[in-house]
């Protein structure tokens, strides 16, 4: 077979072609730092890159929860650090009226402190945090608590409030009135990780009504206003219930709420492991991400300096090999 100089030409440009080709692939990684500038390079490496990509943005996601979730916690074991204070010093007061040396001044005395220590509670159990009202339930948007006067003395007492700030009924059949108190009572969740999410708040229901070790219903709100009334009264029998009865339920009502606390703290030594465990999996993404799109830029230059040689070398020996032609006289 007779090898022409056209031959010879278009195999020389079929290969100079190729070789810039390869120069412009290695140009745009070099330029991108990423192995692959579209779906067509390699659909596998794409399809991963977007699978990861996608992953790392809900681990993120998850992260903002649980930073969220970590502040609220805190918030709320700020404000039952303070309401755990408020009853510590209601028992105390609640003790020392049992001192039959008391006359009625100091027994009144009592009486207004602990009017204003029930008025602490509300405002306490109404804390605000970011917008939202903290032991609100799911009710997050108005106060869950309210106080009003329960006798014609003036003495304060705690009521659930509703979105306009009415009393709410605990065991209330109308509807409207029943579904304000299931948002109280609801709780809050928050996803952590992929399908693993879990309630972090505590509501006022929470605090205000439980059943203690001995299987005993409390409400506190209606234990405060009989400690109250039993201060009012002179008789030997009001005098027996608050050291007796009233006592034993203010100390059961304090250990409900060293119990809320421990279960917080629960659930920020588990949100802290949480975090810790996203921000580990976030950066193993990130590195298969990496592995899966970034190119070796001590390789990628090395394969360039490669291909720029051959392609000086290719012009330097087309020169030599290829013959001049007729047509390149007669210009």
């Amino acid at each position: 077979m007779r090898v022409t100089n056209r031959m010879l030409s278009n195999n020389f440009l079929s290969d100079m072609r190729t070789n810039l080709n390869n120069m412009k692939t290695l140009q745009s990684q070099l330029s991108s730092g990423k192995e692959i500038r579209r779906p067509s390079d390699d659909p596998f490496k794409v399809a991963r890159a977007m699978q990861l990509n996608t992953d790392i943005s809900a681990n993120k996601q998850y992260n903002e929860n649980i930073s969220d979730t970590i502040n609220w916690l805190d918030a709320t074991d700020t404000s039952l650090d303070q309401v755990t204070q408020t009853f510590q010093r209601i028992r105390e007061l609640t003790i020392s009226s049992g001192n039959a040396a008391y006359g009625s001044d100091e027994r009144r005395a009592i009486k207004d402190e602990l009017n204003q220590k029930v008025s602490e509670i509300a405002q306490i159990l109404n804390s605000n945090f970011d917008g939202k009202y903290v032991f609100g339930g799911s009710k997050v948007t108005s106060k869950p608590l309210g106080v009003k006067d329960f006798d014609a003395s003036g003495n304060k007492g705690l009521f659930f409030a509703g979105k306009e700030g009415e009393e709410l009924s605990v065991n209330s059949t109308d509807i409207t009135m029943s579904s304000q108190m299931d948002m109280i009572k609801g709780k809050l969740p928050v996803e952590v990780s992929q399908g693993v999410t879990m309630d972090y708040n505590v509501s006022a229901y929470d605090v205000l009504n439980f059943t203690s070790e001995k299987g005993k219903q409390i409400n506190v709100s209606n234990l405060l206003n009989n400690i109250i009334t039993n201060l009012d009264s002179s008789s030997a029998d009001a005098q027996s219930r608050l050291t007796g009865e009233n006592l034993d339920d203010l100390t059961a009502a304090a250990s409900n709420i060293l119990k809320i606390r421990a279960e917080v703290g629960a659930k920020q030594n588990r949100m802290d492991s949480a975090k810790d465990k996203n921000d580990q999996e976030n950066y193993n993404l990130t590195e298969v991400l990496s592995n899966t799109e970034d190119i070796d830029i001590t390789q990628k230059t090395m394969e360039y300096s490669t291909m720029q040689t051959v392609y000086m070398a290719s012009l330097q020996t087309s020169a030599k090999i290829i013959q001049p032609s007729l047509m390149d006289y007669l210009r």
